[in-house]
């Protein structure tokens, strides 16, 4: 069988077999959480397991899509977590499996594993909780910028825009084609002006606030920390910025203010960056619409996106790109 074949017909048997082969007893039960380009299951362990207690009795498995992030390059992302987690920072860094790594095999298919966060989603922050968060957005560039990322993305037009654009010509309503090709060609041409790869760090890189969880500490205070690092790429600090802001122009402003109260307590923000919000939010765009296209053969795809080949969802798609292309 195929390997992308073996990813969409991901069996329970192959899940639980890549975790017991790990050294863990499970019962058997799992739930298959919200993951569209992994396969992620929150399973449950026997009492007898070892590490239940430590683990509360849970273990999450993460299962990757072939063919999109190579093997030094996803251990790339779990030394990253693990410098973090070692330089005392909140963060959920995968387990050592038994042969010593932070990656297993299971059906021709890498798998980590993971122990089970208890938090939740904040669902508005207010301003000193931004501040919070800007502080540890400060915690984690400072570790990142230690060293770069020899086997991941760089965060530019030619590897994130471009090739984006030849996925989703086929797909976009002809209508409105030319109108999304010349507002993305002007973001992408902006964005290679104005992005200075010298300054590119390693970053997060899908920093928005369904990847911000909140938990209560004993002594009532609330503790934030970032989850899902499978996204983190050679990037300008921008990046982890922008999603975490409301739309709201005036709200937006107190909340970049607050945010970056707290970073500045830390480490400076590079000059110049704000400008790039943007044009990085131009750039989510073009990629999110090129990854749908690049997944459509996965046959969840066109369920979970049944408008994509739709009129009204690329006319929305050109109005946002235009309003952000003529804006900078």
């Amino acid at each position: 069988m195929d390997i992308s074949q073996s990813f969409y017909q991901l069996t329970p048997e192959v899940v639980l077999s890549g975790v017991e082969s790990s050294g863990y007893l499970t019962t058997g039960e799992y739930v298959q959480l919200n993951s569209y380009e992994n396969r992620v299951f929150d399973i449950f362990l026997e009492k007898t397991s070892k590490d239940f207690e430590t683990l509360r009795g849970r273990i999450i498995a993460k299962f990757y899509r072939p063919n999109r992030w190579t093997e030094k390059a996803l251990l790339e992302e779990h030394f990253f977590e693990q410098e973090l987690a070692a330089q005392g920072q909140p963060i959920i860094s995968p387990i050592e499996l038994s042969h010593g790594k932070t990656l297993g095999v299971e059906n021709h298919l890498f798998f980590s594993l993971f122990p089970k966060c208890f938090g939740r989603m904040p669902q508005e922050l207010n301003l000193e909780e931004l501040k919070s968060v800007g502080r540890l957005l400060a915690r984690m560039h400072n570790c990142g910028e230690q060293k770069d990322f020899e086997h991941r993305a760089w965060l530019t037009p030619e590897e994130f825009g471009w090739p984006a654009l030849d996925y989703i010509e086929p797909f976009a309503a002809p209508e409105v084609w030319t109108r999304y090709e010349e507002a993305a060609t002007h973001i992408l041409h902006w964005l290679e002006e104005h992005l200075n790869e010298n300054e590119f760090i390693r970053v997060h890189g899908d920093c928005h606030k369904g990847n911000l969880l909140q938990a209560d500490n004993k002594d009532g205070s609330k503790e934030f920390f970032f989850v899902d690092f499978d996204d983190t790429v050679m990037g300008p600090v921008a990046q982890d910025f922008w999603m975490l802001f409301s739309g709201d122009r005036n709200t937006s402003q107190q909340e970049i203010d607050s945010i970056l109260d707290g970073y500045e307590e830390l480490r400076a923000f590079p000059d110049g960056q704000l400008r790039l919000f943007e044009g990085l939010r131009g750039l989510r765009i073009i990629h999110y619409a090129g990854w749908i296209a690049r997944r459509w053969e996965d046959p969840i795809f066109p369920h979970i996106f049944p408008q994509y080949r739709d009129y009204t969802y690329w006319a929305e798609e050109v109005e946002a790109l235009e309003k952000i292309a003529w804006s900078l």
